[in-house]
């Protein structure tokens, strides 16, 4: 076990080795996940006193660095009022993110059906359930001590939830994207709170450090995957996919980011400050456009970026300048 995030960064950055074949690649994130993961009952001690969470604790109210704890709306209500809506909004996006999880899970496992004996990507594929599995259990576990009463995901979302995992059997490309459209959005929700370094509850804290640590590697794989398998792709399924995958971008980001209309109403955000928040204030739309970078560069890198679906990135307002390398911090202009 390990309780710092850089052993994971070094391994992830020796799997991205130009110079390893993709097979060694897969080797590598394997190794990884054997030598530095994390068990959701043993890394994080539940029952510390320092972890039980108060439904009054000044720290749950958000950082001025999430979308909604920066809007005056937010930052004019009383405090009390504050702390309730924030530790519900923490509650309700673990609560999607878990569900977001569950998905993964059995998409992976349809994948694997379905690859032959000795395939590297069958034991990374099932290393990377595995972890999820332990994430699932993390999110739940603080949504059950929470004493939020979330639904997570829109009911459109969760209606859908059974049936997406077909789609990692059926067309695994658009898959593996459709997992980036998951994970890239929070990873760089929870990258950057944990960078600012406000005051924030250490349970959650430890929750966001473990998360990072493994999806470092989870999202390094399916930037693999994708970039190994999109030489083999026809020319017709590269313009399908390059229709199709900016559109997952979006409705999964709305998804994981944006309150359900059941959430809206359990924290009381007006119509008019959900308008203005997603996505129409020139703040929340850098922020969303800067969710994407590193995908918009792997667009480019497997060709399903062209002239007709740079319009639709653009329509859909998470167009901008893709990342010259993974995690490239967004620059400060709007």
């Amino acid at each position: 076990m390990t309780s710092t995030l850089e052993p994971t960064t070094t391994a992830h950055a020796k799997a991205g080795d130009p110079h390893l074949t993709y097979e060694e690649r897969l080797r590598t994130l394997s190794r990884a996940s054997v030598e530095q993961h994390f068990d959701a009952f043993v890394d994080i001690d539940w029952d510390n006193p320092d972890f039980a969470i108060d439904p009054t604790d000044e720290r749950w109210i958000l950082p001025e660095i999430d979308v909604l704890g920066g809007h005056p709306w937010y930052r004019g209500l009383p405090k009390d009022e504050q702390i309730r809506i924030g530790l519900y909004r923490q509650a309700n996006v673990t609560k999607v993110g878990l569900q977001f999880e569950q998905i993964l899970i059995a998409g992976l496992m349809n994948y694997a059906l379905a690859l032959p004996n000795g395939s590297p990507e069958f034991r990374y594929s099932t290393h990377e359930a595995t972890e999820e599995c332990h994430h699932t259990q993390m999110f739940q576990e603080f949504v059950n001590r929470s004493g939020q009463q979330v639904q997570g995901g829109s009911r459109f979302f969760r209606t859908l939830g059974p049936v997406l995992p077909l789609a990692a059997r059926l067309v695994p490309f658009a898959f593996f994207y459709g997992v980036l459209a998951g994970e890239e959005p929070i990873d760089h929700v929870q990258k950057s709170v944990l960078r600012a370094g406000d005051d924030m509850h250490p349970l959650l804290q430890r929750i966001m450090q473990i998360h990072v640590a493994e999806e470092a590697r989870h999202i390094g794989f399916a930037h693999q995957y994708l970039e190994h398998h999109a030489p083999r792709l026809k020319r017709s399924e590269r313009a399908a996919l390059s229709l199709i995958v900016p559109v997952i971008m979006k409705w999964l980001c709305n998804e994981i980011l944006v309150p359900s209309k059941q959430a809206q109403r359990d924290m009381g955000i007006p119509d008019s400050v959900m308008k203005d928040l997603y996505w129409t204030n020139p703040e929340s739309q850098k922020f969303l456009r800067d969710l994407f970078g590193d995908v918009r560069m792997l667009a480019d890198q497997t060709g399903i970026m062209n002239p007709v679906s740079r319009r639709l990135w653009r329509a859909l307002g998470i167009d901008g300048r893709s990342s010259r390398f993974r995690s490239q911090p967004a620059s400060a202009a709007a």
